[in-house]
C-alpha cells in the first residue's frame, strides 16, 4: 500500500522550459557546462553553480555554498522564471528519444513508505553523502531532480497515463542529445482514482536515485520525529512501471593479471568455462557468459556452472564473474575499493573500452549482460544490497521541470 501523492509542482513557464531544463551539471564536460552557463541565463545550471564567474568561492557542499543556491533559486522565482500550480496535481512525464519512449507519473513519494521498507532498495548509501544531501535540503528546502521509482505494472495507472497522455501536453521540446520531452497536468478530479490505484501496489523500488532517496527521508522524518507536519513528509519522484524500466551492465576493467602470463591467463578461464574466440566485440546475451578483451582479441566465455543460487546477490553475473575470475583468478577481493578495476556504462560506445585496453592502461576487460528486474526486486525484497555498478538504468531525468518545495 504506496502513499504517492500530488503537489503542486514549482515549474518553468512554458516559453522557458526548453531553457530551464537541465541534466545533472556533472554529466556535463567542463567546457560545455561553462558555455552552458555563458549562454543561457535561464539554465537550472545557475541555481546549483552560483558562483559561476565569481573570483571567490565558498567551499563545496557548505552552508554557505547552499545559502547561494538558494538565493539563486528565489531569484528565478522571482523574476518569474517559474511559477506554481495552485492546486496539487499528478504530472505525467514522457521522454522519447533513442532508448524507447518511456511514460510515468511524477508525484511525491511517502518518507514514512520509505522509513518502513515499503519503498525497497538495492545499493548501499555511504553516510557521508546522506548527510551533505540532507544539509543541501534543510538549506535550500527543495527537490529539483525526481528520484526514479518504479512499480508492478497496474492497469489503473496505466489507463490514466496513456488516456491523457492523448491530449495536447503543456510543454512539448527536445533538448540536445535527441530526446524529446512532454509534460501533463492531471486533471484534479483524477486524484483520487491515482492515489487509490497506488494503494493497492504492495511495495516500490528505487530504479535509481538511492542517495537522494536517503537524504529526503532523513530530512523529513527530522521533522516527523518532532511532530512537524507538511510537504517534507513525501520528496520528488518518477514513478516508471517495470514494463517500461530499461536495466543496462556496467563492465570491468582490470589493469593487471595479477602476474599471470597472456597463455596462463587463458588457461585458467578455459578451467572455469567454455572458452571461444571471437571476431568482433562480444556483448553477452545470456546469464553466466561473459565477453573478455584481451590484447586486442574478443572472447565469449560461459561458466560451467549455471545452477541458479537461492541468494539473490551471489546469484548476480557481477558476483558470479568476482568469485570465479576477479578474486581467485586476478586478486580482486572487493572491487568496491579495489584500484586495480574500474567501469563502463553498458551504453558507452564498445570502441571506448577496447582503446582504454589496446592503450595500456588496463590488461583486460568484460563484458556482462544486463540484471533483470526480476533479480533487481529479489535483492531488493531481501533487504540485500548489489555489487557496485551493477547497473545502468535509464531513464535518466532532467532537473528544473517540476520542483518539489520541502516547506
Amino acid at each position: 500500500m504506496a502513499n504517492v501523492i500530488p503537489f503542486k509542482a514549482v515549474r518553468p513557464t512554458r516559453d522557458k522550459i526548453h531553457l530551464v531544463a537541465s541534466r545533472a551539471f556533472y554529466t556535463y564536460k567542463k567546457s560545455v557546462l561553462e558555455a552552458k552557463l555563458e549562454s543561457n541565463p535561464y539554465s537550472f545550471i545557475h541555481i546549483i553553480n552560483p558562483e559561476f564567474g565569481e573570483a571567490e568561492k565558498s567551499e563545496p557542499n557548505s552552508v554557505e555554498r547552499f545559502t547561494k543556491v538558494k538565493a539563486t533559486y528565489d531569484r528565478f522565482r522571482s523574476e518569474g522564471t517559474f511559477l506554481q500550480d495552485e492546486s496539487p496535481r499528478y504530472y505525467i512525464y514522457r521522454q522519447t528519444g533513442e532508448m524507447g519512449t518511456f511514460t510515468g507519473l511524477i508525484a511525491g513519494a511517502s518518507v514514512q513508505d520509505y522509513m518502513d521498507g515499503r519503498i525497497k532498495i538495492h545499493e548501499n548509501t555511504l553516510s557521508e553523502r546522506e548527510q551533505t544531501f540532507k544539509l543541501y535540503l534543510d538549506v535550500c528546502g527543495f527537490n529539483a531532480e525526481p528520484v526514479l521509482l518504479t512499480y508492478p505494472d497496474h492497469s489503473g495507472i496505466r489507463e490514466v497515463l496513456f488516456k491523457h497522455a492523448e491530449s495536447r501536453s503543456e510543454y512539448e521540446f527536445t533538448t540536445t542529445d535527441l530526446i524529446k520531452h512532454e509534460l501533463w497536468l492531471l486533471p484534479e478530479s483524477e486524484n483520487d482514482k491515482v492515489l487509490g490505484f497506488f494503494e493497492e501496489v504492495p511495495a516500490i523500488y528505487i530504479a535509481d536515485g538511492h542517495h537522494r532517496s536517503a537524504s529526503s527521508a532523513l530530512h523529513g522524518w527530522e521533522k516527523m520525529q518532532k511532530g512537524q507536519k507538511g510537504a517534507h513528509e513525501h520528496f520528488l519522484a518518477f514513478f516508471i512501471p517495470e514494463s517500461s524500466l530499461q536495466i543496462h551492465p556496467f563492465h570491468r576493467m582490470v589493469t593487471d593479471l595479477n602476474g599471470l602470463s597472456e597463455h596462463d591467463f587463458i588457461m585458467k578461464l578455459e578451467q572455469i568455462g567454455d572458452l571461444s574466440s571471437c571476431e568482433q566485440a562480444h556483448l553477452p546475451n545470456a546469464k553466466r557468459s561473459f565477453g573478455v578483451y584481451l590484447n586486442k582479441r574478443w572472447y565469449a566465455l560461459t561458466l560451467k556452472t549455471q545452477d541458479e543460487l537461492e541468494d539473490p546477490v551471489e546469484n548476480l553475473d557481477a558476483a558470479q564473474l568476482s568469485a570465479h575470475i576477479l578474486d581467485p583468478i586476478l586478486g580482486i577481493k572487493d572491487a568496491k575499493t579495489s584500484k586495480r578495476i574500474d567501469f563502463m556504462g553498458g551504453l558507452e560506445p564498445i570502441e571506448k573500452l577496447e582503446k582504454l585496453v589496446d592503450s595500456g592502461k588496463f590488461a583486460v576487460a568484460f563484458t556482462l549482460f544486463s540484471v533483470s528486474t526480476t533479480e533487481l526486486k529479489a535483492v531488493a525484497d531481501a533487504g540485500l544490497a548489489m555489487p557496485p555498478k551493477s547497473t545502468w538504468i535509464e531513464p535518466k531525468l532532467r532537473s528544473g521541470l517540476t520542483i518539489y518545495e520541502l516547506s
